[in-house]
Parts: structure tokens; sequence; C-alpha cells
């Protein structure tokens, strides 16, 4: 549904004086005339050549479509040829051999040389001639054949004119479609009598006197065949013959009366295209209806379908004639250049869905005739006309007519008719829609306010050059390449009905004029202004030579019809360049002109002035505009896929480089891409994007984010994929729509999830609960997003919810998906507590199942709640009872509403739901029996007990009465229930026998501490000190003892029990303590304190105690001891300090010699291997990544026990293995720790080494000395363990480099990892020893 829009126009004219001038001596006066072009791709060039009445060819260059679009004389004179007859059969560029190859109609076969700037090197070489003269002439796609057709043969030569075959043109093959030759079928009664070819009198009949007799050749995209239309004698039919690359016929086409000259192979292979004039012969002769057709043929010769060309019924045959047809090189356009006497005109045809559209209409400019029309090789839609003095290049672009998004219409160029489809309303596929819009007829009318512009049309010219909807209103506009306007309003029926779906109404039209104008593009737009309405035309037009011109229209109609227009103003503005376009606007905005090189200007047309708004980075064909927050987003999707967004003031940003559609809808950017995604970006989100900050806030952006102002990532909007190659209709909001297009012509209209969101958010903030709510029931949305929209707003609106909604299975759907939300379980609980409540105020009896299903799906279910319900329906109103239990068996589980049921002690419930159940009474009487049974405490007790209610069973057990309390102690010691049990039993006597259960179960999980806290609760004094003991608590276990009056020797028994453990824990000070104030015995008190290196303290003891002796038998000898230890921890330290070291510069020396076999390679000889053999192998660089050699075929039978162990081995350190260094780092660190934990308890001995005496200070100095010589030794070995080799930089951007890098970060350095310990520098030593040393 798209239309072929003029996008540039370029044309360069051949000046008279020039062809004077470069002609040879006796050509003075001759005319020439333009009739053949060749395109250099290579070099951006397109040679053209003329035909001089005396003989001479003449060559020309001119730029090509990369130049900048300039029109007038660009002719540089290249060379020229002189031959008895200058009719031109062929020119075209070798781009291999860097030649321009010319062929005559005469026979000769002429090459010229050209350099790297297109420039002829040397003269003109002929390269052979053709005595019988070339009748055409043809290369491959790809320059390597040259096909010639004489009078009778078909020659075909390579590049270099070498010939591979000749055939005779008269040779034909009959056509086999695989059930035999045409001669051999079965033809019913009529024989094979038609099958001769010598009909009598036939010799003549049905030919086209307008054919020219010459033959026509066309090759298939990929050189693999080639055609010749020709006859084979002069009054016989023409015949189209199909031939392969070798020169070997492959099929002969049927015979078609009136087969005229024309023939093109479309390049993708699939049909050869030919003419047929139908000439009316009589009245009876059905099929000789007048018509001319466009015929296409398989490469097997049979035809293949057809399409009338649209010939005004007043135009004589006999004046209209099909001179050529040309594919362009996508294949997706073709061109009909038609002859006539008043000039000539190109039709541009396209296809979808089997049905051929009319899309443009060329007439030659001054009534002139096209001397050759053909397209660009390489721009696929660029056209390229020549006349007798002019080269014309016109470039089109295909785009989407769609209109305003509240009627979603879309308009699709089909001749004189447009065909709309409001999508809105009606999704009619192509080639059909809603409305036909004929427009030959209408454009007729007189415009009231420009008497003057009654128009005499011509019949030829019926085909609108542009075509336009508003983006705003219900308006289309047409533009003529004559200059006529013509805007209707449609009248687009929104609401359901049975009238017209349409009904335009001509409500403005205008002649501008012919002159040197080519009028191209025309936008429309409208706005609403109080009791007027403003209808804004703007037409762009480009002259042969200058600027673009802007003519502005401003028609005002009453605001109450449209009829008739109440005043008129216009304006014409010039454009500071050529090729430019109007950018349309979804809002009533001053016209947008975007120059060629994609710069924005707005256009102040009553003051004629164009103020430079932004730019984009390139020119964007297709391009638009919306106000968003304020700001004018401009958003355009240029030729090469790019798709960019710009507002005044910023520098562009990019949103996709493989876009082929967009459009802007419902606060989005939607386009899609040639990956085969619909993406949408929120237009608030590109406008923040693009603020552009100030001179000062840019500076301070750090260097990565102010890159980042030109780039947008897709990640930040949703995205969805569609069927390859689709492409956006349009957009429409209120039915959430978005329409695609497919490859073949077909329509899909899907409703992408942004799109809803929005039209449901918008509802929702409007109050419309009923129409979001079914919006995301029919698209699928999770319903809980009307809650989490606005939480607040939906708990203040429940009522009117409910009252919109009103369906009972609707509410049902909506509590069950909030059930399901993510939403917190208070939110949950808050709306299914305020539905639920709004619910029973309206009609308990109509919304029964939707309260149930509140009560069902809160957060926890309150089932009893719903059980209870049904318990006053039962009272209340019977007959609701039976549904609703059904509908909450069906909510609930079964089993599970039956066990609530039971924990509400109704057996009447019980027995309700049991029965709806469908539950085998086998299973359940006998149980409600046995209960019914007891008392009824006692029978809550087992219902809880049942259900595993624990503490409710406790509870009831408890209320049962003191004969049960028994049971209770040992139901509570069973189930763990000590803390409820406390709490049940708290004022009563019974709380003491809990209380000691309590404690005996926490001594028994040595929880000694507790259990000493409940037995003094309990007061249960010696269980108390027990569990004091066994927690070492000995203050509170004295305390006990001595508030128990406990005997002097019992306690001294408890403190040697309580000491021996302390000492086992290395609490000496605890223990001395226990020692002096409860067993009395000083001796052992020093003794721990020695053991413990408390000096201070055991030398304070024993002089308080008046006891020197202690010092000689105790403290002398244990210094002596402890001095001795921490030599023994020295040494240790220092041989694990050498030899760690010493491994570690082992490792590294290797890990540089041969990092290879230190880290290991992988062996592709192995890649293949699947099962490895038991049978031991030697150590490879692959087992040092491993702790055992390991099977391949045993690994699979590893436990999951047995992998983690071998886990935990994984770094052990095991020599040999690849983690050895590691563990060696990690061992060094904890000596470092270690030698810390030393230190301190040298600081602790060395003063009282140097106080007892001399053997005592000659023992601290050496020790002393010893420690300071470690500790340094210590430091220098860390320093160098941990120090980084240093690296030299290497060329940033080298391959070397770059690999460097990825091996680096797959071999990651130990030292990496683990981190390097710090020493503190600790003051520990003493001065006095350092002196005396």
């Amino acid at each position: 549904m798209r239309n072929l829009a003029l996008s540039t126009i370029r044309v360069s004219t051949i000046q008279a004086e020039d062809v004077i001038r470069f002609s040879g001596p006796t050509s003075e006066g001759a005319s020439a005339v333009l009739s053949a072009i060749a395109f250099d791709v290579d070099r951006d060039a397109t040679y053209a050549a003329t035909e001089s009445t005396e003989g001479e060819i003449l060559l020309w260059r001119t730029p090509g479509i990369t130049s900048p679009p300039v029109s007038g004389s660009s002719f540089v004179f290249c060379g020229s040829f002189a031959t008895p007859n200058p009719r031109i059969v062929s020119l075209r560029v070798l781009s291999e051999l860097s030649q321009l190859a010319l062929v005559t109609l005469t026979g000769d076969i002429v090459v010229w040389g050209l350099d790297e700037c297109g420039k002829f090197v040397g003269d003109a070489e002929v390269q052979g001639t053709v005595e019988s003269g070339i009748a055409a002439a043809v290369w491959s796609p790809d320059d390597s054949l040259l096909t010639l057709v004489t009078g009778a043969l078909v020659i075909l030569m390579t590049s270099t004119f070498d010939v591979l075959s000749e055939v005779p043109i008269e040779t034909n093959v009959p056509i086999n479609v695989g059930w035999g030759s045409k001669e051999t079928q079965f033809h019913g009664s009529i024989g094979r009598a038609h099958l001769s070819a010598d009909k009598p009198n036939g010799e003549g009949e049905n030919l086209n006197l307008d054919d020219d007799g010459r033959p026509r050749v066309t090759w298939r995209g990929d050189g693999a065949y080639f055609a010749v239309s020709a006859r084979s004698r002069p009054l016989s039919q023409r015949v189209i013959r199909v031939y392969s690359h070798e020169g070997r016929l492959q099929s002969t086409s049927q015979s078609v009366p009136g087969l005229e000259a024309s023939a093109a192979w479309r390049p993708n292979g699939g049909l050869i295209t030919s003419t047929q004039n139908e000439v009316r012969s009589g009245p009876q002769d059905a099929r000789k209806s007048g018509k001319h057709d466009v015929v296409f043929f398989e490469r097997n010769g049979l035809r293949h379908g057809e399409f009338s060309l649209r010939r005004p019924p007043e135009v004589d045959g006999s004046q209209y004639k099909i001179k050529d047809l040309v594919w362009s090189p996508d294949s997706a356009v073709l061109a009909v250049w038609i002859e006539q006497l008043d000039g000539d005109i190109v039709q541009l045809w396209t296809i979808g869905n089997y049905h051929w559209y009319l899309k443009q209409e060329i007439r030659a400019p001054g009534a002139t005739h096209l001397t050759s029309v053909t397209w660009h090789p390489e721009a696929s839609l660029q056209l390229v006309m020549t006349t007798p003095s002019q080269l014309i290049t016109r470039e089109f672009a295909l785009e989407t007519c769609s209109g305003a998004n509240a009627t979603g219409t879309v308009g699709v160029v089909d001749g004189d008719q447009v065909l709309l489809t409001p999508f809105r309303t009606q999704n009619v596929p192509p080639p059909m829609s809603s409305y036909q819009l004929k427009t030959s007829h209408s454009t007729a009318v007189t415009d009231s306010l420009d008497p003057c512009s009654s128009s005499h049309l011509s019949p030829h010219t019926q085909t609108p050059v542009h075509v336009s909807l508003s983006p705003s209103g219900d308006l289309l506009a047409i533009i003529w390449q004559w200059g006529r306007v013509a805007v209707w309003s449609l009248n687009t029926r929104i609401g359901p009905g049975s009238g017209k779906v349409m009904d335009p109404l001509l409500i403005w039209t205008t002649n501008l004029g012919d002159g040197d104008k080519l009028w191209r593009q025309v936008t429309v737009s409208n706005l609403a202004e109080g009791e007027e309405s403003i209808v804004r035309v703007t037409i762009l037009a480009s002259g042969e030579e200058g600027a673009d011109q802007a003519n502005i229209h401003e028609i005002r109609f009453a605001a109450a019809s449209k009829r008739k227009p109440k005043s008129e103003e216009s304006w014409v503005v010039q454009m500071p360049g050529a090729n430019g376009r109007i950018v349309s606007s979804y809002d009533y905005l001053p016209p947008f002109w975007q120059a060629f090189d994609g710069e924005i200007f707005e256009v102040n047309y009553a003051q004629d002035l164009l103020s430079p708004l932004c730019s984009f980075p390139e020119y964007c064909f297709w391009a638009t505009c919306s106000v968003v927050q304020d700001f004018r987003l401009l958003v355009g999707l240029a030729y090469s896929g790019k798709l960019s967004c710009v507002i005044p003031g910023s520098k562009s940003a990019l949103l996709a480089s493989n876009a082929n559609s967009f459009a802007m809808a419902s606060g989005f950017v939607v386009f899609t891409t040639t990956a085969h995604e619909a993406q949408f970006a929120p237009v608030g989100m590109l406008a923040q994007h693009l603020k552009s900050p100030t001179e000062t806030e840019e500076v301070a952006l750090p260097l990565e984010n102010r890159a980042s102002l030109a780039q947008l990532s897709s990640d930040t909007w949703e995205k969805r994929r569609v069927e390859r190659g689709s492409r956006i209709v349009t957009v429409v909001p209120s039915t959430m729509s978005l329409v695609l297009q497919m490859p073949r012509g077909n329509l899909e209209t899907i409703n992408p999830r942004p799109l809803v969101m929005e039209v449901v958010k918008s509802d929702l903030d409007s109050g419309r609960w009923q129409k979001a709510f079914l919006s995301c029931r029919k698209h699928r949305i999770d319903l809980g997003i009307i809650l989490q929209h606005n939480q607040d707003a939906f708990m203040a609106g429940v009522s009117a919810f409910v009252d919109q909604v009103q369906d009972v299975d609707y509410i049902n759907l909506f509590l069950t998906n909030v059930g399901r939300s993510q939403l917190s379980q208070k939110a949950i609980t808050d709306v299914c507590d305020a539905v639920r409540h709004e619910l029973e105020i309206k009609d308990l009896s109509k919304y029964v199942n939707s309260i149930l299903t509140a009560y069902a799906v809160k957060s926890p279910p309150d089932h009893e709640a719903g059980l209870a319900m049904l318990l006053h329906l039962r009272d209340s109103q019977p007959d609701l009872v039976e549904d609703a239990v059904k509908y909450i068996i069906f909510l609930v589980d079964a089993d599970r509403l039956f066990d609530t049921a039971l924990g509400m002690y109704d057996f009447s419930l019980v027995l309700m739901v049991a029965q709806h159940a469908q539950k085998d009474p086998r299973e359940y009487l006998p149980f409600l029996r046995e209960l019914r049974a007891l008392p009824q405490f006692y029978q809550r007790f087992k219902i809880d007990d049942h259900l595993r209610r624990h503490a409710k069973a406790l509870s009831n057990l408890r209320r049962a009465g003191p004969d049960y309390f028994q049971e209770a102690l040992e139901y509570l010691e069973c189930h763990q229930l000590y803390e409820e049990g406390l709490a049940i039993w708290q004022d009563n006597e019974q709380h003491q026998a809990v209380l000691n259960a309590y404690g005996s179960w926490l001594f028994d999980r040595r929880d000694y501490k507790q259990a000493a806290l409940v037995f003094v609760e309990a007061s249960d004094f010696r269980k108390a000190m027990v569990a004091h003991e066994r927690a070492l608590e000995w203050q509170e276990l004295f305390e006990l003892a001595m508030k128990t009056k406990i005997p002097e020797e019992e306690i001294k028994e408890i403190a040697y029990r309580i000491t021996e453990e302390l000492l086992s824990k290395k609490r000496y000070p605890e223990a001395a303590r226990v020692f002096i104030d409860y067993a009395g015995d000083l001796r052992q008190a020093v003794i721990a304190l020695v053991q413990g290196m408390e000096f201070s303290e055991a030398r304070r003891i024993i002089y308080l105690h008046s006891k020197p002796e202690l010092l000689e038998d105790v403290v002398l000898p244990g210094a002596f001891e402890n001095r001795s230890q921490l030599a023994d921890d020295l040494n240790e330290m220092r041989e694990q300090l050498h030899k760690q070291v010493a491994r570690l510069k082992e490792l590294r020396v290797k890990k540089a010699e041969e990092p290879d076999a230190f880290y290991g390679t992988e062996d592709t000889n192995l890649h293949n291997v699947d099962v490895m053999t038991d049978v031991s192998m030697a150590p490879t660089a692959f087992t040092r990544y491993t702790v055992a050699a390991s099977v391949t075929s045993k690994a699979s039978k590893h436990s999951s026990k047995t992998k983690r162990k071998m886990e935990r081995k994984v770094g052990s350190g095991r020599k040999g293995t690849v983690d050895e260094e590691e563990y060696l780092l990690k061992s060094m660190s904890k000596l470092v720790t270690r030698c810390a934990a030393t230190q301190a308890e040298v600081k602790k001995l060395l003063p009282h080494l140097l106080q007892l005496s001399k053997e005592h200070r000659a023992e601290g100095t050496a020790l002393q000395q010893e420690f300071s010589a470690f500790d340094q030794e210590l430091r220098e070995a860390v320093g160098e363990i941990w120090e980084k080799p240093g690296e030299e930089p290497g060329p940033m951007d080298s391959w070397v480099a770059r690999m460097q890098e990825k091996e680096k970060e797959r071999q990651i350095d130990p030292i990496e990892r683990v981190p390097k310990p710090e020493m503190q520098a600790v003051e520990w030593g003493l001065r006095l020893l350092r002196i005396r040393s």
C-alpha cells in the first residue's frame, strides 16, 4: 500500500553551440539528437551519445548519482565517431575492461579506453564490423557477453568480441511442459487441423502495422538466459525465443496475435514482459476488444497472465504506441514508454497481491518525444530519460500515504483514482479498498474563489504526482505534475452504521499553472480556531533551473460546513536549495523544509523567512514532526536505513541503522527493521535524551557520557518479532492496532503490548474501568495492571469499578489475576477485602461466587471465612448454598476444604462439603462418628491433632481439664511445644512441671546457658549448677553454690573440675582466679598464670601472699620454658618461609620459561575422543589442572558426595598442580598472621626476661635478636613475592596486543587473587636489651 513519490529531479541540457563546436567541419548546421546513455558506476559518471544528421556520433560525460543534484548544462565532450548511418544500437561501459563500447546500426563495434577519471584514452578503436548491419545489441548484466541480432542471425560474443555462437533466427523449438509435444496431444473434436502452420490466407493476419520490424533482446538478471523478440519473415507474427548463455535455443513462445516489439525480462527471473495490441476487427470476435495489454511469458514460452493499459477511450489507437518496456533493477517497478503525437508518456506500474497499480505518469517536457528510457543499474528507483537535447533524471521512493491516527485512513494511488481504507473501522485487504475516489472528474470543478482556474485537463496525465492525507484531520490533498491541486474532506464514518464508510467532498481546488515548474509534493493540515476551520496546503515545486519553491495556501471555512471557503490567502517562498522535501507534522505547526543535505528549516511564510532549526545526519526522505513535552521532535528515515531523531538546538540521535519503515503514534516512534522486529521507542524518552546540556554541563560530563548523546540503545524500549519483510502501513491508537504489509502485499493487523498499555493507562487515569478491563482481557494483558498502575486510585474507585464491570465472571477473573500477581501480600489482601466489602453491600446473593473468590485468592487465603459465609447463607438463603459450595470446591482443593471445615468443629458443614466433593463416605464417616463420641474439648484436641495444628490442639487439651495434663505434657514434649506450654500454663500449678521439662530438653540439646536459666526459674538449683558448670559460667555457678550453702569440700571439688576445663580452653587468668578464690591453691594459680604468660599477675600474687619460693620454683623455670617454646616457633616459621619462598621462585621461573607447560594447552587431537581407556598414561599439561589422574569413563560415575569432596581438594596445594602457587601465597598470608601473634607473646615475655636474672636477660637479648631478624626476613620476602613484574607497553591496536589481553584474562596471576598481607610496624622490643646487647 505504498505510492511512488518523486524525490529528486535533475535536468541536464546539451547546448546547441557545444554540438556545433565539437562537430566536424562538414557537420556545420547539422542537428544532433541525444539518443543513448551508458552508466559508469565505478567512476560515478554517465556517458551520452548524440546522433548527427551528417553521420557523426558525439560522446559526452556528465556527473553521476552521488554528485550534488544540479541542473543545467553539465556535459563534457569526450570524443566522436564518424559513420554513414549514425543510428546507435547500444552504448555500454565495460567496467572490468575500463572501456566504452558503441554498437551502430551499420554494424560497427567501436571501443574507447577510459582512465581513472572517466576520460577517453586514445582514439576510437573499431573492433569489427558486421556487413549486414546490426539490428539489436544488448550486453549481459555482468558485461561478459554481447548478443547481436542481424537480419537472419543471433550472434553471441564475449567481452573481447570473440564469437561464441551463431544461430539462425528462424529456428523454432516446440513448447514442452512435461507431457509431450503439442502435436501429439489429444485435441478433442477439433482435431489437429488447427495445428497446421500454413493456413490459407493466414499470412499477415492480426499483424501490428506499427511494428518497426526490428528485433528486441533482453537478458535475465542472472545472465543465464536471454530472449529475442523478432519476426522470422517480414509479414509473420512476432515470436519470443529464449536462448541460454551459450547461445542454444531453449524455447519458442506460443503464437500471440498482435504481439508487439517490446520485450523486457524481469530481473528477478520471473517472467518475460511484452505488449499486445488487440485491434478491433469485428463485432463477433470477443478477444479483439481493442485494448492494449502488457503480457507475460514464462521461460518455456507459455503465456502467464497480463494486465491492460489504461488508455482513455477518447484516444485513438493509431496515436498510441508502446515504444518500450523497462524493469527497475529490483523488479519492483515496470516503466511503460508510450509514444504519442502530442508528446510521449512514461507510465510506472507496480504490483501487489496480483494487482497492477498505475503509480506515475511522466509526460515528456514541452510535448516532445523521448529518445530513450532506462533505469540506473544501482539506484533501484532512479529513472533516466532523454529527449533530443536533455538528460532527465527522476528518482522515486516508495512511501505510505497514511492519515490521521483517529481514522487510520490510508490512500493508494491507482491511475486516476485513489483507493482509500479507514483501518479504524475496516481492514480491507488490497487490492480492494473501502472507497475508490475518482479524481479525473472531480478536478474539473472550478474553484469559486478562483474563476480563472477552470481547467482543461489533458486526458493522459490524470495520475497524480503526489497525494497526502492530513495527519491531524480527515482531509486529502492531491497534486498533479502540471500544477493542479485539489483538497477533499473525506467525512469518514467512525462509529458503526449502515451508511457510506466515506463521503468525500471536494472543498478546494486551484491551478498553479504549468510554466517551468514541476510540482512534486503536497501536504495538508487543518486547525479548528473558534468558529472557523483553517486548512493549510503546502505545495513544493522544482524548477528546471534554480531552487525549490513552496506555495502555501491558507483557506478558511466556517466550522459548521466546509462546502464553501470564506477566504483564502497564499504565499510563495523560495527555498535555498533544490530537491528538498516538506516535512509533514502531526500538529498544526509552521511548514518545515528539509534540504538535500538533511538540514531542517522552518518556513515563516508570512514574513518570507527561513530559519534553520536542526539537521539530520543525512537526507531523510521519510520524515515527520510532532510536539513532545513542548519540544518539536523530528524523526527521519534515510535511504540507508538509518532512523534518526532530533529536536531544535540539539544533535541528532540514531535510533536504528536497519529500519525500513516508521510511524509516530500513542507516544511512540514505532519502526520496523530488516531484522524482522517492530520496536517502540517512547517519544518522551527521546525528547529527554535529546535535550542539549549547557556548555558548562557538557564540559562537566564524562567523555563517555558526552559521546552517548548521539546514540540510543534499543534495549531501553520494547520490541517484538514480526514476519520477514514487514513494513508499517499505519498505526491506529484508538483500536490499539499496528497494520503491517508483507512483501507479497497482504496485510496483517497486530495489537502490540506498548500500544495496548498506553490505551489501558489512559482509560485507567480517566476512570473508564470497564474499557480498560475489556482491553486487558481481549489482548491477554495481566489484569493486575489495573491495580498496579495506581493502587490508591483503584482503592478509591472500587465502587465505580464494580458498577462498570458488573459481570460476576469478569470480577472473578480480576480477583484471580490479582491473587496471582507479584504484589505484596498486604496489597492483595487489601484489594480482595475492598472488592468483597463492596460486593456484599451491593448484592450478596448475586455476587456470592465473587465474594468466595475474594476469600480464596487473598494472601493468605481465608477459607474459614468463606465457609462461615456459607453457614450464614444456609440459614438465610438456602437455595444459593448448593451452587456456592460447588463453586468453592472448584476454587479450592476438596481435601483442603474438608480439613478447613473440620477445623471449624461444625460437623454439618463437614458433611455438606464432603457430599458435594463426592468423597467416599467410608473414608470419613467412621472418623466423624469416633469424634462425636468424645468430650467437647478433647474432641477438638483430636481434630486439631489430626489437622496438625499442634499448638491449638495443646490449648484444647488444657481446656479439657487437669485429668489430661500428663497426656498434655507428653504431647508437649513430643512436638516440642515448650514455649506454647509455658504460655498456656503460666499461672498454674503445672507451670513448674512444664519448666522442668523445658530445661531438660535444652540440657539434652547442650544449650546449657538457656537450660541453666530455665532451671533457675523452676527453682531447681542443683540442675542449674550442673548446667552452669557445663557452660563454664563459673561466676554464676559459685553464686548458686554460695546461695545454697554447699559444703566447702564440695565447693573445692567443683573448683578443681571447672579449672581443668578452663585451662583446656586456655582461659588461664580465669582458672587462676578460681584456684585462689574457691580452691585456695596459690601454687596452681601461679602455674596457670605462667602457662598463659601472665608473668606480671603471677609475680603480683606471689608478693601479695608473701610466697617468694614460688618465684624460684615456678616463675623462673617457666620463663625459660616459654622462651624455649618461642624459639621453636621461630625456627618452625623460618623453615616454612625458606621452603615456600624457594618453591615460589621455582614456579615463577618455570612459568616464565615454559608458560604452555605451566598453564597447560588444549590438545586439539583430543576433541573427537569420546572415551579414554583406564590404562595409565604419562602425565601431560592437562593433568596440571587435576588432582589425580582422571579417566573419562569413570568420571561420570562419581556421586555428588565424591564430587563435592573433589571440589574441596581443588586448591589444596598438591605439588605439581596449577593451584600450587595460589596455595603457597595463601600459606604465606597465614604465616604473617602467625608472626603477629608470636610478636605479641614476645612483647609480653621480654620485660620479665630482662628483670628476673642475668641468665634470663641473656635469653631475652637473644630472643629479641632472633625475632627481629625473622621479622625483617619475612618483610623482605613478602615484598619480593607480591611485587608485580613490570610490563612494557606495546602497540594498543595491534592484533598481538589484543591476543595478549585475552590470554591475560584467561591466565590470571595468583597474586591478583591473593591480597598482599599487611605487616604492621609495632614497637614490640625493649630498648634496654638493644643497648646492652
